[in-house]
């Protein structure tokens, strides 16, 4: 409606002109010359006063045409931001529902593209592209219209052009077409090389390797600049031939319209019309380019778009089970392997721990056992057999209320750009303080955030990069035993402590843990920390399993880690001393 309105308005202020020009050729005509001048005539006869009458009107037509031009714009364009909004939550949820195996496969920076160089280019189309399509139309509806009733002959004469427009818009669109998904494709690895490069910044820098890292990026950045000056090009082709094309036609008006003139078939008010229409028609007609490139850009995005929101997740939250978890855990002859490698992690693993025991799983480096508390946070479903919680297949727990109960420290410590306290209390919906200090305490790590500047509102910048690889493990200890989870599963998570407050974590955890189902992963040997039992994988398969002591009189792969270890903790006492 505001769109046909604007048009309307539009349309009718050459046809003032045109009358204003007819009636001062016509008054001007009525002067006899060389008596006053013609200026001082036409006042006298009351021109003035009709002109001035002719000048409020087309100010308030002009006035109306803003109104509805502005209605039009304010219309569309916040249209178009709000299902910008909508799509941007749409990607973002989809991002949360894909799992552990979607993001090993894709890279951020294409990830990252989607959300926003993909979303901006839909957005263009929902918005200007829609808005100027539908207002071409109606501008070239009404201009064509009132210009035929004028003269037939000479709107075709005028309209020749257009074929030849039609014919380049084809052509280019389908360049246009194939130019901006190469472009999409090259803007996503140069996000994708500079994402690297930022979250890999100190190790950048410890190999002096800036320049190197700047060669690399400038080759990709050089590749996207090529293609986007070559899509630039054949924009630029078309403002030219537009130009061409409406001068084209402004000739053909002022030649043939001139000769009608003299001969008495149109007046000079006429082509005073057709040269405003023709200078109406050129910005819609000049940006059919911009706007079929714009439609083509949004469709190469959507397609984008459309094949990542039909990414099904591999993992199905069809469990029914919301319940209280007890913590009990059973592996069925469970063999694993990893989707997209083909790598056999596990293999005809079979064991059981009764709720409330606490198991340390022990290992060489890629037995498989991270893979285990990934399968239990169910992270990836198994290849074959089955994994059991509390006696219920683990598919069968509501995927949410299964991780929710779970409290998981992975091997990757992962810290978000918050303040201490809110990566603490992450897993909680609501924040009390006192618990967050309290179990800072038990992570051993209270003491350490006191001294800091702000304190627990410290903030810890992007992946915790102000602290310490030792802080950050115990921040995320004390984020999953604020959870209270009856099932704590701990992934190699003093790693990166020292052996003082390794010995004070393990006996904090000692009493943290009593009465619940812990799983400790250690490629080392907690000798201050009371287990049940013990698994030592190799190759994905039990090698072997006891207690402490048991496993020490087999003289096996235990035993050997465990002299080992107490001949390295010998020699950094002597070393100390």
């Amino acid at each position: 409606m505001f769109v046909i309105l604007a048009n309307a308005f539009s349309s009718t202020t050459p046809i003032l002109v045109g009358r204003a020009v007819d009636m001062v050729v016509r008054e001007l005509g009525k002067v006899t010359p060389g008596l006053e001048p013609e200026l001082v005539l036409a006042l006298k006869s009351g021109l003035a006063t009709t002109l001035l009458i002719f000048f409020a009107t087309y100010l308030g037509v002009a006035l109306m045409e803003g109104l509805f031009t502005f209605l039009m714009r304010q219309t569309i364009i916040v249209v178009s931001r709000l299902m910008e909004y909508d799509l941007k939550n749409d990607l973002y949820a989809q991002y949360q529902h894909l799992d552990t195996a979607f993001y090993r496969r894709s890279n951020t920076g294409d990830l990252m593209n989607r959300v926003t160089e993909d979303v901006s280019r839909v957005r263009m189309f929902i918005g200007p592209a829609i808005m100027y399509s539908v207002n071409l139309f109606f501008t070239i509806t009404f201009s064509i219209a009132i210009m035929l009733s004028i003269d037939v002959k000479l709107t075709m004469l005028v309209l020749i052009p257009l074929p030849i427009l039609s014919f380049i818009i084809y052509y280019v669109n389908n360049l246009i077409e194939k130019k901006s998904s190469v472009i999409q494709a090259k803007l996503s690895d140069l996000t994708t090389k500079a994402q690297e490069t930022f979250s890999g910044i100190r190790v950048v820098q410890a190999y002096v390797q800036e320049r190197q890292m700047l060669h690399h990026f400038e080759r990709e950045s050089d590749d996207y600049k090529e293609q986007s000056l070559s899509l630039a090009k054949i924009d630029a082709i078309y403002f030219p031939v537009m130009t061409f094309l409406i001068g084209c036609s402004l000739i053909i008006v002022i030649f043939v319209g001139g000769k009608e003139v003299g001969a008495g078939r149109m007046t000079a008010g006429n082509i005073a019309m057709f040269i405003m229409y023709i200078n109406k028609l050129m910005w819609p007609v000049s940006s059919l380019g911009w706007v079929a490139s714009l439609i083509q850009r949004a469709a190469t995005s959507m397609r984008r778009i459309n094949e990542f929101m039909k990414q099904a997740p591999a993992l199905k939250d069809e469990g029914t089970i919301e319940k209280k978890m007890e913590g009990h855990i059973k592996f069925n002859d469970v063999t694993f392997v990893f989707p997209d490698t083909g790598i056999k992690a596990l293999q005809h693993l079979s064991f059981e721990i009764p709720k409330g025991q606490r198991w340390a799983i022990i290992g060489r480096t890629g037995s498989g056992k991270s893979t285990i508390a990934e399968l239990i946070m169910r992270m990836y479903d198994v290849s074959t057999g089955s994994i059991e919680v509390d006696g219920q297949d683990i598919r069968n727990w509501k995927l949410g209320n299964l991780r929710h109960q779970i409290g998981y420290v992975p091997q990757d410590v992962f810290l978000f750009s918050e303040t201490v306290s809110e990566n603490i209390a992450f897993g909680l919906n609501e924040t009390v303080q006192a618990e967050v200090e309290q179990f800072a305490g038990y992570a051993s790590i209270d003491a350490e955030i006191s001294r800091f500047a702000e304190g627990y509102e410290t903030m810890v910048g992007e992946r915790g990069v102000t602290l310490s690889g030792g802080q950050k493990q115990r921040i995320s200890i004390a984020r999953a035993l604020i959870k209270k989870p009856n099932l704590l599963i701990l992934d190699d998570c003093l790693s990166a402590v020292d052996a003082s407050t390794e010995k004070a974590i393990q006996q904090q955890l000692d009493q943290v843990l009593e009465g619940k189902t812990a799983i400790i992963i250690t490629h080392r040997i907690f000798s201050l920390l009371h287990f049940d039992n013990i698994l030592v994988l190799n190759d994905g398969a039990i090698a072997e399993q006891g207690t402490h002591e048991q496993l020490l009189q087999k003289r096996g792969f235990y035993a050997d880690l465990y002299a080992h270890q107490l001949t390295e903790q010998k020699e950094r006492s002597d070393l100390a001393a």
